[in-house]
């Protein structure tokens, strides 16, 4: 498309496929909207000719504002020549607020500075955690950043900083919340924000925050450090309100759909009451959500705190695996005694890890030894990634002298076995 027919209809007969079909469409959307903004319509051409060709024709990188080392990711178009009006068509990350908790003020705000600075198009909400606004160019940008910042919002993380927190809603909604999730995101994003701000990690940093085993953040899959809320006495138990689950589902429904359901056997029925083996609990919540007038979390509550999970990259996908088995997180105290935990995390990653690193990457590849070792935490249990998938044991070996009359060519080697006694092998 050339300047002179710039404005010539553009056909896009893939992208009208993925209107068909009961669901809504962002096509149908990005239609809609183009009638108000006309740039649009060369955007639906970029995507189109990328659907027939296969070929990626955005370039990225990160652009910079005033204060800011990230939290915008440019985008140009090779196709500028033929789509002029989304030649430059960048992404502003913008932090949310706790637990994307808004007001309609909020959410109007948003929608007029995109409207005026950019193509209008917000995404709430993705991988990342963020806001994201889209459609921007370089001078829109800077705008954008200025009135977003007028308004109270900040920009969210990018490159090799610290990314942006997202939190359940916590106990602002949920009775199953084991901590305050909505205050330590703001506690952490605030005392980080520096690095946040500006990039100066081995590479991309995430925290995803979940006030119980239920993560409802998808911390485990998405996030170098997830922080779970758990709680490590007994489930608290109201036998009147299982005397009435079990009259209204009956004993069989609640043997199939509770006891048999749970991942350590730790539960059994006895004489109309459950009996929980809460040693054995690992607190994995099934039995909870599904009784949950009957049963709740225990009242001894804090976090249990991950580290290495991420999405593809060097060694594919991971999910975080236990550092600190349990942490009270309910004062100040205890929340400037975990991010004392990460400054020394960041310190040892950030002097011996690689350029696009994760630190989950780095433990995979120095041992996790010796990364506890480098961050001052002491060995648990707790930590094992998974049980050894080698059922065989190796003992003690020795050969026992010679007997009489025996060839020195055919030693007997036997296992010196825990009792003592000697068997031949």
């Amino acid at each position: 498309m050339t300047k002179s027919n710039k404005n010539a209809k553009i056909k896009t007969p893939m992208l009208d496929e993925l209107e068909k079909g009961p669901w809504p469409s962002f096509v149908t959307d990005l239609k809609n909207f183009s009638r108000k903004k006309p740039a649009l319509k060369q955007l639906l051409g970029q995507l189109e000719q990328s659907y027939e060709e296969r070929v990626n024709h955005w370039d990225g990188t990160v652009l910079n504002l005033l204060g800011y080392g990230g939290g915008v990711i440019a985008r140009y178009s090779d196709l500028k020549e033929q789509f002029p009006d989304v030649a430059q068509f960048h992404t502003i990350r913008i932090i949310e607020p706790s637990a994307w908790v808004y007001s309609t003020e909020a959410l109007r705000e948003l929608c007029d500075i995109s409207e005026k600075h950019s193509a209008g198009i917000l995404q709430l909400h993705g991988m990342t955690g963020d806001i994201l606004m889209l459609g921007s160019n370089n001078e829109q940008t800077v705008e954008a950043g200025e009135a977003l910042m007028e308004k109270g919002w900040d920009l969210g993380g990018s490159g090799g900083a610290l990314r942006t927190l997202a939190c359940c809603v916590g106990p602002a909604r949920c009775e199953m919340s084991c901590f305050d999730t909505l205050g330590l995101t703001k506690y952490i994003t605030d005392t980080f924000i520096s690095e946040l701000h500006r990039p100066e990690l081995p590479y991309k940093f995430k925290f995803k925050i979940s006030g119980c085993a239920n993560d409802c953040a998808c911390s485990m899959q998405r996030c170098d450090m997830p922080i779970i809320g758990t709680w490590r006495d007994k489930i608290q138990v109201d036998p009147e309100e299982v005397t009435r689950f079990i009259d209204e589902r009956g004993e069989r429904s609640v043997i199939n759909t509770v006891i048999n359901r749970c991942p350590t056997d730790c539960m059994t029925l006895k004489d109309g009451q459950l009996e929980i083996d809460d040693k054995n609990c690992v607190h994995c919540m099934h039995c909870i959500n599904v009784m949950h007038k009957a049963l709740a979390i225990g009242r001894d509550r804090g976090v249990t705190i991950l580290l290495g999970g991420k999405r593809t990259l060097k060694i594919g996908d991971t999910m975080g695996s236990v550092l600190v088995p349990f942490m009270k997180m309910e004062t100040e105290e205890d929340w400037e005694q975990l991010t004392d935990l990460v400054r020394r995390i960041w310190d040892f990653w950030g002097e011996h890890g690689m350029e696009h690193e994760r630190v989950g990457e780095f433990i995979d590849r120095i041992g996790l030894g010796t990364f506890l070792d480098g961050v001052g935490l002491e060995p648990d249990p707790q930590m094992v990634l998974h049980p050894r998938t080698n059922s065989y044991i190796k003992f003690e070996e020795y050969t026992r002298p010679l007997m009489a009359g025996e060839e020195p060519s055919t030693p007997a080697v036997v296992d010196k076995e825990l009792d003592g006694k000697e068997t031949a092998s």
